[in-house]
C-alpha cells in the first residue's frame, strides 16, 4: 500500500477512535443525569451561611465521582467526572470544593455520610490510601450515593481533611 494511502488509513482510524470515544462520553452522561438530577447550590466562599470554617483552605486534585461502592463507575454528568485543580475547604454547613476549568461543588453537612482514605478511583490510581473519599447524597435522590475522590497536595492535609469531615458528620474514627 503506498504511504499517502496508509497515512489516509491511520487518520480516518483515529477520528474513528475519537468520534466513538466522544459518543461513549455523552452516553454516560445521559446515564448520569438519572443518577444525580441536580447538585446541591454553590454558595460564596465568604457567605455567611456557610458557618465558621473547620479548616484552612487546602489544595487539591479532584479525581472525579463515580457510584458509591463502585470506584470504576465513573459519574460524568454535571462536569462531576472531570478532572481537575481544587481548593477544598470544610466548614460549619459542609464541604466547599472550588475547581478550576469545571463547576464547583458543595456537599452540604447532612448529605454527607462517610469520609475515608482509598488507594485509588477511577482516573487516579495513588496507592497508601493517598485519596481522601467523601460519600454523599444529592439532591433529589433517596438511595443513590456518591463518592468523591480528592487527592490532596500535602500528606498532611489529608488527615486535617478527614478529621473535619469525621467531626462535621459524627462518624466515629
Amino acid at each position: 500500500m503506498p504511504p499517502a494511502a496508509t497515512t489516509a488509513l491511520m487518520i480516518v482510524l483515529a477520528l474513528l477512535v475519537l468520534a466513538g470515544m466522544r459518543v461513549g462520553w455523552r452516553r454516560r452522561a445521559t446515564r448520569g443525569s438519572a443518577v444525580v438530577p441536580e447538585l446541591p447550590a454553590v454558595p460564596a466562599a465568604d457567605d455567611p451561611a456557610l458557618g465558621a470554617p473547620r479548616t484552612a483552605p487546602l489544595e487539591a486534585t479532584y479525581v472525579s465521582s463515580t457510584t458509591a461502592g463502585d470506584w470504576l463507575d465513573r459519574v460524568v454528568a454535571l462536569d462531576l467526572g472531570v478532572r481537575s485543580a481544587a481548593v477544598v475547604q470544610v466548614f460549619d454547613a459542609g464541604v466547599r470544593i472550588g475547581r478550576t476549568g469545571a463547576r464547583d461543588l458543595f456537599l452540604p453537612a447532612a448529605a454527607v455520610h462517610q469520609v475515608r482514605r482509598a488507594p485509588g478511583m477511577a482516573g487516579k490510581f495513588v496507592g497508601r490510601d493517598a485519596l481522601v473519599v467523601l460519600t454523599w447524597r444529592p439532591p433529589g435522590t433517596a438511595t443513590t450515593a456518591l463518592d468523591t475522590g480528592l487527592h490532596l497536595r500535602h500528606a498532611a492535609d489529608r488527615v486535617l481533611l478527614t478529621e473535619a469531615v469525621r467531626a462535621l458528620t459524627g462518624q466515629p474514627a
